[in-house]
C-alpha cells in the first residue's frame, strides 16, 4: 500500500476547541491517519501530521479547509510565525510505494479542488512548482496575509489555482510536494531578540549559512526568552547536530547559552540516529542494531 505523508500547517495554536474540531474532522475520514498534532501559542500555529494513500488525502484535505475556514479569521489573527492563509501550507511527502512525481500530481489535483470549492487562491511550491520564483515557501509567503491583495495584483503573482484575490478571512494557501522536513527550534537563555535574529541570519542558507536551513529569530514572550526557529529541509546533507553546534557556537559569541531545543511534529529515525552517532562517537553503528528495527524486519510467522 502506498503511504504519503502530509503535514498541513494551520494558523491557530491557541484555541484548543478549534484545534480539536479540525483533528476530529480529519480522524473521521476513512483511511486517513492523524499521526500527530503539535500546537504553539506563541507562533499561533498548529502542525498536523497525516498519512494515507492518495484517495484518503484527496478526501481529507478538503475537510481540513472546510473546518479551518469556518473557525479561523486572519483579519484578527496574531502570532510570531509568518502566515498568509488559515490553512497556510500543505506539503505532500512520498514515504513508501509512491514517487515524488505522484505526490506532485496529487498536490495539483487537491489544489484545484480546494480552490474551486472554497474560493481560496492556491500557490504551488517546491517540486510541484515549475516557476523558479515559487519554489521557496518564504518567497511566496513574503508580505503575509496583510500584503496578500497587493501581491496578487502584481504581474507574475497570479495564483496557480483559484481567484486572483484573497479569501476574505482565509487568505491563500501554498500546496506542494517535497522531501521530509524537520521543524527544529533552539531556545536561548536570554530575552535579547537581536541575538536570536543575528544567529538566524548567520546560520540560514539565504544569508550565506548552512545549506538546507531556514531560520528566523522570534521572542517567546510568555517565557521571557528568545528562539531560533528553523526548518531543516534536507537532514541527510545538513544534520540536526551540525545545526545545533553552530547555533551554540554563535550564541557563545554574545555570551548566551542554549537553554534547550525542540522538534515540532514527527522526525525520521535516521535523523536522530545521526545525532546519536555524533555525540556518542559511535563507530560502525547501523540501523540494524536498533531493537525496534529488527523486530519490524522479523515479524512473527
Amino acid at each position: 500500500m502506498a503511504v504519503i505523508e502530509c503535514v498541513p500547517n494551520v494558523s491557530e495554536g491557541r484555541r484548543q476547541d478549534v484545534i480539536d474540531r479540525i483533528a476530529g474532522a480529519l480522524r473521521a475520514v476513512p483511511g486517513l491517519r492523524v499521526l500527530d498534532v503539535q500546537s504553539d501559542a506563541t507562533h499561533n500555529r498548529s502542525v498536523f501530521t497525516l498519512a494515507g494513500d492518495a484517495a484518503a488525502l484527496s478526501a481529507g484535505i478538503p475537510v481540513l479547509f472546510e473546518r479551518a475556514l469556518a473557525d479561523i479569521d486572519l483579519r484578527t489573527h496574531t502570532g510570531e510565525h509568518p502566515r498568509m492563509g488559515a490553512v497556510d501550507v500543505v506539503p505532500f511527502i512520498p514515504i513508501d510505494g509512491v514517487t515524488m512525481a505522484e505526490c506532485v500530481e496529487l498536490a495539483k489535483s487537491i489544489a484545484s479542488t480546494v480552490a474551486e470549492r472554497f474560493g481560496v487562491p492556491i500557490f504551488l511550491y517546491e517540486d510541484a512548482s515549475s516557476n523558479p520564483a515559487r519554489k521557496n515557501l518564504e518567497d511566496i509567503r513574503r508580505g503575509e496575509f496583510e500584503g496578500l491583495a497587493a501581491k496578487l495584483a502584481q504581474p507574475g503573482w497570479s495564483p496557480d489555482y483559484g481567484p486572483a484575490s484573497p479569501h476574505a478571512s482565509g487568505g491563500a494557501a501554498v500546496v506542494g510536494a517535497r522531501m521530509p522536513l524537520i521543524a527544529y527550534n533552539i531556545n536561548l537563555a536570554t530575552n535579547r531578540l537581536d541575538v536570536a535574529r543575528k544567529i538566524a541570519a548567520a546560520i540560514r542558507m539565504s544569508s550565506g549559512g548552512l545549506r538546507y536551513v531556514k531560520a528566523m529569530g522570534i521572542p517567546l514572550e510568555d517565557r521571557g526568552i528568545v528562539q531560533v526557529s528553523m526548518n531543516l529541509t534536507n537532514y541527510e546533507k545538513t544534520p540536526i547536530f551540525r545545526v545545533f553546534e553552530l547555533v551554540k557556537r554563535e550564541a557563545e559569541r554574545y555570551g548566551v547559552n542554549v537553554l534547550e531545543s525542540e522538534i515540532v511534529g514527527l522526525v525520521p529515525a535516521a535523523a536522530l540516529r545521526q545525532s546519536v552517532e555524533f555525540y556518542l562517537q559511535l563507530e560502525g553503528f547501523s540501523g540494524a542494531q536498533v531493537l525496534e528495527n529488527q523486530l519490524r524486519s522479523h515479524p512473527e510467522a
